[in-house]
């Protein structure tokens, strides 16, 4: 380590008073770098610091003449002087003259280094005088900048501080000064950006890997970003380096402790610091004294934790036994152990050392509380009183004040403790139990969940367990918690709770006999009856009044239920008895008013409850039973109001107005609500849940520009940022994207902070920044800040299993909630790869988020993964029997394995128990054409025409007959019934698109292809056929000005629609047009299928075969998925049309196959399968292939019907050919040539 590095080093053991450390290191300096005299002053420095002033004045006189370290050595000289018990005052002002001569005419050196003696020893001010004049005489000496940076970050004053960091930074310009970087980290810690402090100490250990500071200001840190993994693995690394080093030790032993909660292991580790301390610290008593408060203060009073730190206290006293303040830690550390005896012996030393120590004098009041001397704790509370007269009387609390304010308040403390000290399982089981008296069942469940699993022996929890089961009617896991209960502790019978749980158990499972039993035996219990009761000599546990009374009124409605009348009665009389005069006398009047209203006695209820006072406890409890019986036995708004309002006036309070304004809202009145709220948030303008309420009080009268204009105000106060979620939303819901974007990019501009709660608002507001993006169809900064919420999510999950564990079912959800918007923006993008790994991720936070199993099933099936989709479509159904979409998606699974029964059989299952879910229905009415079985459709018509009277009149059913119809070759028809469904809100968009496409293409043919083109003769380029053409072209552009789809894929699909419209036209602009924006979406979408498909079409109009050929070579690479599922039949068979034209029949051949795996009904690739087979003179297997495409075309297409009956009459059967042209000609008498060709020729064949 080179002479630099050293002198950072001793400075480092000085501000953090390891002042044996400073001698060892000093002696190391002296033997190195001898000519340097500031190592033999850092020595003596040390050795005055540990008590050894002699030595110390000994070393300072030898070296007062050396010039750089002159000036601070009488410095030094007159502070050992005035610290020794019988200071010489003749040799100070000696030392003080000489001092000031030398002063006069200092260097730099000399003034800098008296400076840094007087920061060491806390004269701040001082200080900075030395270093101001230093820095002027050297012109700026980076050295005296670095010092001074030091000096304004360690005063405690802000103005300074923020000056600090260009200093640093000035510091560390020129080279690797560890000083300077070791002073930027310490800033950086400050201001709470540990992150950026992080990055700086790294760079040190990077350069300097044997400087050990650097490594324990890393741990420090890696501990305040609550990663504790990292923070032991550094520990680990000092120890390898330095097996005493201190710090490292408190550490790993803090880690057992306050992480883990394993005692005997931090015991253990306790022990080693103790042993380390006793070698590296000998003499340093504060030092002991200091590492005794961390452990005394997180133990959870633990016996064995507090034994050593005990050890540490009584070693702190044995180095300064006239330190009051060690005698009144021992005296406290003694009433954590229960020894109140010794406790009392240590605060009367600590009295005796220092007469005016209140903490002392406050520890002999305790004791004295404790063991029942309330005269003479009354008279050390005058005598307090008398010495500092700030200390006054406990304020009461206010009458009728609700338990829900003081829990509150528990919660707040519990969580501080729980986030500090993680393992301590006491704080955990105390969480639980206030989540418990405030109804959050879920967040005790999770938070008793953790200390079992911590520790399975822990009575109270299992007993606390038995009381969430019951909450939620579980009876047989209440059960098992008692008995658990009971196995670890058998003390438990004596509690009164463990019988009132067990008898409510018995009651709620109709074993009212043994309930009443159970509490019988609850009430013999000692300490359960004052009156007439002598003290039990055995009883060892206060029973909870509450806890009496609540068996006493269990009782009493036992007996009720048992028909025992007089039995209630009588316990009810002995309740009213026992508690008359106590807090809990009104429960009793509230349980009698309960059993009037039981019995239909409203009035007698009321005029019981009206009697109660305000200066009685429970009034509020009572005047909202009076108002719930107002609102829902006598339906009386009015009454349930004024209740509330009688509260407010007799004791205002921000409780009670923010009661009234909940009332208010209950009976629909938000006007009035917002006034009440107003009252509350004037008395307690830092209460953000009634600012929140105003906000939604004003966005339900509709008030939107004064709902904004009040959640700009508060944020603008700066008390209430929280609301910027709800000012967001707002926005949002409103359209006002920009300003919603604003809000939320001022709520996230702060420095790094590592607050959990703020890291929980953060990722909530980059969630709802995405949510804004998404509607500015900016996609890629959706994506970013989703990717940010993750980062900062993951960051919660890691430390809100210790912190809050309450917390970590809602968020793992949320965390669920991050990565499927992530998912869902990668779909969008056709990112599947992508899209199915998020899902999997939210997955793993919520295994039973059933829409993130949706979504990765419809993956899989876009994928061709037929056996992950059903694997999860399986997982959906067992949670899940009525899940229509897996249900769906299952029945698609089937057809692909062309198990039709089971695919039809799903949604018949959903059809049965609803027929008129025309959802289904439309995809069971595309599913029955796809397996070829279309002559099941009407049946399920016919189903939800039976089922609802109104089923000709609904969007969703015309739809659906629109749609049967179409497929059937019924195009008019088909049209007549969508216009129906056309100006729906449901169904609309799609009967638009269905209708455009059979204007554009009404015959079902493959447009662009050249196969069966010139087949109609001159009909295909009639004048009428023209014109007709046109005239589709024209409603189909009308009907695409209806549409307006608010979401991108629907802005690209009406694009597509556009652009065919132009290609029908045929016209070459017009295509050439089409050709070009087809290829822009393709080019900005990746594999976009229907603009590939357009491109293609296009090109085949234009006669640009080859490159329609390689457009559709691509698509017929992808894998198949039923979105895309009728542009990949249209491209198959264009394809196909393309390979016939060049007689490539078994290319062509295979892609036909392919359709009609995927849709046994489709008529073109059964009339293409047909074409080749006649080109291959297979006249028989051509026929087949034709009765097939007349069959699904519902034998209307006369050029089917004409190659059937030639193909019949190839193939001699003369019969059928008949059949076949009497049908063609019945519908289409004009029909050229099949009578001359085929008419006439079978009849000759048949005669002949």
């Amino acid at each position: 380590m080179d002479v630099q590095a050293l002198k950072t080093l001793i400075d480092y053991y000085c501000q953090e008073r390891f002042f044996h450390h400073v001698v060892i290191a000093a002696s190391e300096g002296i033997k190195k770098y001898a000519g340097d005299p500031i190592f033999r002053f850092y020595h003596a420095y040390g050795s005055l610091m540990e008590g050894k002033n002699q030595d110390a004045v000994r070393e300072l006189e030898a070296i007062k003449n050396k010039q750089d370290v002159s000036l601070c050595s009488l410095i030094a000289l007159i502070y050992a002087h005035k610290k020794s018990s019988n200071p010489d005052q003749e040799a100070i002002l000696e030392l003080d003259a000489n001092m000031k001569e030398h002063r006069k005419t200092a260097g730099s050196k000399a003034l800098y280094y008296a400076g840094l003696f007087l920061w060491h020893i806390g004269r701040h001010d001082k200080a900075r005088e030395y270093i101001d004049r230093m820095i002027k005489i050297s012109n700026g000496s980076k050295e005296g900048l670095v010092l001074r940076a030091w000096l304004d970050i360690t005063n405690g004053k802000e103005a300074y501080a923020k000056k600090a960091l260009r200093n640093f930074e000035e510091g560390i310009q020129d080279g690797n000064d560890i000083f300077a970087m070791l002073g930027k980290a310490h800033y950086l810690e400050i201001r709470q950006n540990y992150s950026g402090a992080l990055e700086t100490i790294n760079q040190i250990t990077l350069n300097l890997p044997s400087f050990l500071p650097a490594f324990v200001k890393k741990m420090k840190l890696q501990l305040a970003l609550q990663d504790w993994d990292q923070t032991v693995e550094t520990a680990q690394r000092i120890i390898q380096q330095d097996n005493q080093n201190v710090e490292s030790l408190r550490m790993l032993a803090l880690y057992h402790l306050c992480r883990e909660g394993n005692i005997q292991e931090a015991a253990n580790k306790l022990g080693d610091l103790i042993r380390a301390l006793d070698i590296m610290e000998p003499h340093n008593a504060q030092l002991f004294y200091n590492m005794a408060l961390t452990f005394c203060r997180t133990c959870g009073r633990n016996q064995f934790i507090l034994q050593k730190t005990q050890v540490l206290v009584e070693r702190a006293f044995g180095l300064t036994p006239h330190d009051a303040e060690f005698a009144t830690e021992l005296g406290y550390q003694m009433i954590l152990q229960g020894k109140v005896k010794e406790a009392l012996k240590w605060y009367k030393t600590a009295m005796t050392l220092d007469e005016t120590s209140v903490s002392a004098l406050i520890g002999i009041i305790r004791c004295q509380l404790i063991e029942g001397q309330i005269q003479d704790a009354g008279h050390q509370l005058e005598f307090l009183n008398e010495i500092q007269q700030s200390i006054g009387k406990t304020a009461p609390a206010s009458p009728g004040q609700p338990p829900s304010l003081l829990l509150r308040h528990c919660t707040s403390v519990l969580e501080t403790i729980v986030r500090t000290v993680p393992g301590l399982l006491q704080a955990v089981f105390l969480i639980a139990k206030v989540k418990y008296l405030s109804g959050d069942i879920e967040a005790s469940y999770s938070n008793l969940q953790h200390c079992l699993e911590h520790n399975p022996s822990y009575a109270d929890a299992h007993l606390l367990m038995a009381q969430v089961y019951l909450s939620q009617d579980n009876f047989k896991l209440c059960s098992q918690s008692l008995e658990l209960c009971l196995s670890y502790n058998f003390e438990i019978r004596e509690y009164p709770l463990y019988h009132l749980i067990k008898a409510q158990t018995q009651k709620k499972m109709g074993q009212i006999a043994e309930a009443v039993k159970t509490l019988h035996m609850a009430m013999s219990l000692p300490g359960m009856r004052r009156i007439g009761a002598s003290k039990f000599k055995s009883q060892k546990y206060e029973v909870d009044a509450s806890h009496r009374l609540s068996v006493f009124l269990e009782l009493v409605d036992a007996h009720r239920l048992n028909g025992e009348q007089h039995e209630a009665a009588k316990i009810l009389q002995d309740a009213i008895n026992e508690f008359s005069g106590t807090p809990e006398e009104l429960r009793v009047t509230i349980a009698n008013a309960d059993l009037a209203l039981a019995q239909g006695e409203v009035e007698r209820a009321l005029s019981m409850l009206r009697n109660v006072t305000p200066e009685q406890p429970y009034f509020i409890q009572t005047k909202e039973k009076m108002a719930d019986i107002y609102l829902k036995h006598r339906k009386e708004k009015k009454l349930y109001a004024s209740c509330y309002r009688d509260l407010v006036e007799k004791l205002p309070s921000p409780h009670t107005f923010l009661l009234l304004g909940d009332a208010y809202m209950n009976i629909q009145e938000p006007e009035e609500a917002i006034e009440a709220y107003e009252q509350a948030l004037k008395q307690n303008p830092k209460d953000g849940i009634l600012a929140s309420k105003i906000g939604k009080a004003l966005v339900k009268t509709h008030n939107y520009s004064k709902a904004i204009t009040y959640y700009e105000a508060a944020l603008k106060s700066g008390q209430q940022n929280f609301l910027c979620c709800d000012l967001a939303e707002l926005l949002l819901k409103l359209k006002h994207y920009e300003k919603a974007e604003k809000v939320l990019q001022h709520a996230l501009a702060h420095e790094p902070v590592n607050e959990l709660s703020t890291l929980i608002e953060d990722g909530r507001y980059q969630v709802l920044l995405a949510k804004v993006y998404s509607k500015m169809e900016k996609p890629a900064e959706a994506i970013i800040a989703l990717q940010q919420a993750r980062e900062l999510q993951a960051r919660v999950l890691k430390r809100v299993q210790m912190e809050q564990p309450d917390a970590v079912l809602t968020q793992k959800q949320f965390a669920a909630e991050i990565c499927t918007e992530i998912a869902k923006h990668s779909a969008i993008q056709r990112d599947y790869e992508k899209s199915i790994k998020f899902y999997k991720e939210a997955l793993v936070h919520c295994e039973t988020d059933s829409k993130a199993m949706l979504e990765l099933a419809r993956l899989y099936l876009a994928l061709d993964d037929p056996v992950a989709c059903q694997r999860h479509c399986a997982l959906l159904l067992k949670n899940d029997q009525d899940n229509e979409a897996a249900t769906m998606m299952m029945a698609d699974l089937m057809f692909r394995k062309q198990d039709y029964e089971q695919a039809v059989f799903h949604f018949q299952q959903l059809l049965e128990r609803k027929p008129d879910n025309y959802t289904t229905l439309s995809r069971l009415i595309d599913l029955l054409r796809r397996a070829g079985k279309f002559e099941d459709v009407p049946r399920f018509l016919l189903m939800a025409e039976k089922y609802s009277a109104r089923a000709k009149m609904e969007p969703g059913f015309q739809y659906c007959r629109g749609l049967y119809l179409w497929y059937t070759g019924e195009p008019n028809e088909a049209l007549r019934h969508f216009n129906k469904a056309r100006k729906d809100s449901d169904w609309g968009q799609n009967a638009v698109y269905n209708m455009i496409e059979i204007c554009l293409n009404p015959d079902n043919e493959t447009v662009g292809g050249e196969v069966f083109e010139n087949l109609d003769g001159d009909l295909g380029n009639s004048t009428a056929k023209q014109e007709s053409v046109r005239l589709a072209v024209q409603t189909a552009e009308k009907l695409l000005k209806e549409l307006k789809p608010q979401t991108v894929q629907g802005q690209t699909q009406l694009r597509i629609m556009e652009n065919y419209c132009l290609m029908a036209t045929k016209q070459k602009a017009n295509v050439e047009r089409a050709l070009n924006t087809f290829t822009d979406i393709a080019t900005s979408e990746k594999d976009h299928i229907p603009a590939l498909l357009g491109m293609a079409t296009a090109y085949m109009i234009l006669k640009q075969i080859p490159r329609a050929r390689n457009q559709l070579k691509r698509i017929s690479k992808m894998n198949w998925n039923p979105i895309d599922a009728e542009e990949f039949e249209k491209s198959w068979l264009l394809l196909a049309d393309i390979y016939i034209q060049s007689a490539k029949y078994d290319m062509a051949g295979e892609l036909l196959r392919r359709c009609l795996r995927h849709n046994r009904s489709c008529c073109k690739a059964y009339e293409y399968m047909g074409y080749i087979m006649e080109k291959e003179q297979a006249y028989k297997d051509a026929s087949v292939n034709y009765e097939m495409a007349w069959k699904y075309g519902n034998q209307i297409s006369p050029a089917v019907g004409y190659k059937l009956a030639f193909n019949y009459l190839k193939g001699k059967r003369y019969v059928d050919a008949i059949d076949i042209c009497h049908k063609v000609l019945k519908t289409h008498p004009t029909y050229p040539k099949i009578r001359k060709d085929i008419l006439d020729k079978a009849r000759a064949a048949l005669r002949t």
